[in-house]
């Protein structure tokens, strides 16, 4: 027998009941509002997450060992794109985890739910950086496989076997006050602060199981621009003068 009469409804599928639905609720303004906003919002929190994993994050300077480079509570942008996509190179500024026993204990600070929630929030927006004390910036002085030493007869420090001259540290401070001699190992950086007489770097840590070295592993990337305040705005040079004349090992 032939259906061709059958005037029964045909029954539509999910996705089409989904779509008119879609179409209703966009007449009404108000929720038309609500899935705009939702959509931008969903937009900008999945590219902000994908910016602070792959491209760049911020954080804030907790203390004073790289004055007069970064003052207390400059926010710099990093580049996490390094060291796994772009070499870190002598000179640089970076920014890495706890290597093992450098920061001691983090003290915890008991914040309200509502505190939590701004923090992640504005965390994964990148506009505050809740995990900044977690971490530490340094300067880069030797790569693997270079040789550090302190200090040559008019008290610089040596790369390779040749003196550097260093304008970045502050007020002329002695390049440092503690002598050294160390080689670099593989997948590692000696890093100093340019606050000298007052930055707790490798020089200080060569006691513990990292010997003062930071391993590639805890590098979360290298820092390029001082983005706040406004007043201390600038980007961050690696001194390429400096460290031209170091010969590689």
């Amino acid at each position: 027998m032939s259906l061709s009469g059958d005037k029964r409804p045909r029954k539509q599928s999910v996705s089409a009941r989904w779509r008119r639905g879609f179409r209703r609720a966009r007449k009404n303004w108000f929720l038309g509002f609500l899935i705009d906003f939702t959509v931008i919002v969903g937009t900008a929190l999945v590219l902000s997450v994908a910016i602070k994993a792959f491209l760049i994050r911020s954080f804030f300077i907790p203390s004073g060992s790289m004055l007069e480079t970064l003052q207390i509570n400059d926010r710099i942008i990093v580049n996490v794109m390094a060291p796994e996509v772009m070499p870190i190179e002598r000179g640089d500024i970076i920014v890495f985890r706890d290597p093992g026993g450098w920061l001691g204990a983090v003290p915890t600070v008991e914040k309200d739910t509502l505190t939590e929630v701004t923090d992640f929030v504005l965390g994964t927006f990148g506009i505050t950086a809740p995990d900044s004390a977690e971490h530490l910036v340094k300067r880069v002085i030797g790569l693997p496989g270079d040789t550090v030493v302190c200090c040559d007869v008019d008290g610089r420090i040596e790369v390779n076997g040749r003196a550097i001259n260093e304008p970045y540290i502050r007020n002329n401070a002695a390049p440092s006050e503690l002598e050294f001699e160390v080689v670099v190992p593989t997948d590692s950086y000696w890093v100093m602060g340019d606050n000298r007489p007052n930055s707790t770097d490798s020089r200080y840590h060569q006691d513990l199981p990292t010997k003062g070295f930071v391993s590639k592993e805890v590098v979360v990337g290298r820092a390029f621009l001082i983005s706040w305040p406004v007043s201390n705005w600038n980007f961050l040079t690696n001194h390429p003068e400096t460290f031209s004349v170091v010969p590689n090992p």
